[in-house]
């Protein structure tokens, strides 16, 4: 059986569960959401002697071993997913309604039969769990906004959230390397604002911080798939020409670090979304990626999620979520800023840039004659945005 046959016939028995993960809605109702809420802190108090971070990176080492072609124990992996992990992770699918778990299940279950390279399911394992410690980062942030003014509380939360960041700090500095950013140094920024923040007990200060932790993620993400010339969208393509076996490695690791990143695309731009998760779906012939038009995609959607933060930061004037909106307008801008210089120009995306922080600081300054100059423009420049990227 050759690769390509092996990949296909594993993703034919996962692809209602690769599907349901990426496209299923939040549809609860606050009832809904306060019982599972209550059941998560529960098994969170249960299970908070696991060191998460150690187990992934157990599972990881096992797995890499494909890498120099040695037999892989799927059984000792098993286990110790199913052991240290598979609560979290359920966890996290029972509060983002998601099927991460059936994912990586079924993805470890293939690599035992023997139905799906041993290399692809070590990047779906990796990745997804990365995106696991990812959204549990933003469940403890959650927590700390829900237990506000109860400081032995939030800062136990925040020590939960700083511990799970250590799953996914390798990536951000990878990322650093290939693009010449400094992704890390602003994480590590925006933790410093949310812990000066608890101590001096300024919610709207850790909610701002908070964005910029958040958003640098994601941005690290979009790096890591869609980005030009790193992304794997690209480097599936080039490698697609040569060595079939590792593009499809790579359209794996695309997909599943995609999945931090598609929900909150879906909500504002569903069609760009959905069409950068068929080109990273297993199923999709490595050969038949463009990989421009999924960075043409990323380009669009991230625009249209910074007009959608734009105009809530307008409907939200006067109010604490008014500049944290404003700020999450600007920090999508930062995104695909790179993209923007290509598609609107140089000039143009500094005047984007510079009138991004001016609109913040009218909207935190409550000025609203200020703010209301501003925004059309930053709508037009990234309705442009959206219109040249096609």
């Amino acid at each position: 059986m050759t690769f390509k046959l092996k990949v296909l016939s594993a993703a034919a028995v996962t692809s209602l569960i690769f599907a349901g993960c990426a496209k299923e809605e939040i549809k609860k109702s606050d009832a809904q959401e306060k019982k599972t809420e209550q059941s998560v802190k529960k098994e969170e108090t249960k299970q908070q002697e696991v060191d998460y971070v150690q187990a992934y990176k157990d599972g990881v080492a096992e797995l890499e071993k494909a890498k120099d072609g040695k037999e892989v124990d799927f059984d000792k992996v098993t286990k110790l997913y199913k052991e240290k992990l598979q609560t979290l992770v359920q966890k996290r699918d029972g509060e983002f309604s998601e099927q991460i778990d059936q994912t990586i299940t079924a993805a470890l279950e293939a690599g035992k039969k023997k139905e799906m390279e041993p290399m692809v399911v070590k990047q779906l394992f990796d990745k997804l769990m990365q995106k696991e410690f990812f959204q549990s980062m933003r469940h403890d942030f959650k927590e700390i906004d829900t237990n506000w003014g109860k400081k032995d509380v939030v800062k136990k939360e925040m020590e939960e959230a700083l511990a799970f960041y250590k799953g996914v700090e390798g990536t951000v500095g990878k990322r650093d390397t290939a693009y010449g950013t400094q992704m890390a140094s602003q994480i590590k920024g925006g933790f410093d604002e949310m812990q000066a923040a608890i101590d001096k007990g300024d919610k709207l200060a850790f909610a701002l911080g908070k964005q910029v932790v958040d958003k640098t993620l994601m941005k690290t993400f979009y790096f890591a798939t869609g980005e030009v010339p790193h992304g794997y969208a690209t480097k599936m393509v080039e490698e697609a020409k040569t060595d079939e076996k590792k593009a499809k490695i790579e359209q794996a690791e695309g997909w599943a670090f995609y999945q931090a990143i598609y929900p909150y695309m879906k909500k504002a731009a569903p069609e760009d979304a959905d069409f950068i998760l068929k080109q990273f779906d297993l199923k999709t012939d490595v050969k038949t990626v463009d990989a421009k038009a999924v960075n043409q995609a990323f380009v669009r959607g991230f625009a249209k999620v910074a007009l959608g933060e734009y105009k809530e930061s307008q409907e939200n004037f006067g109010k604490d979520k008014g500049p944290v909106t404003a700020l999450e307008g600007a920090l999508f801008i930062n995104i695909i800023e790179n993209d923007l210089k290509t598609v609107l120009g140089e000039q143009a995306t500094v005047e984007l840039t510079k009138t991004a922080q001016s609109y913040l600081e009218a909207v935190k300054a409550k000025k609203k004659e200020d703010a209301d100059k501003l925004l059309p423009q930053l709508e037009s420049t990234l309705n442009k945005a959206v219109e040249a990227a096609k």
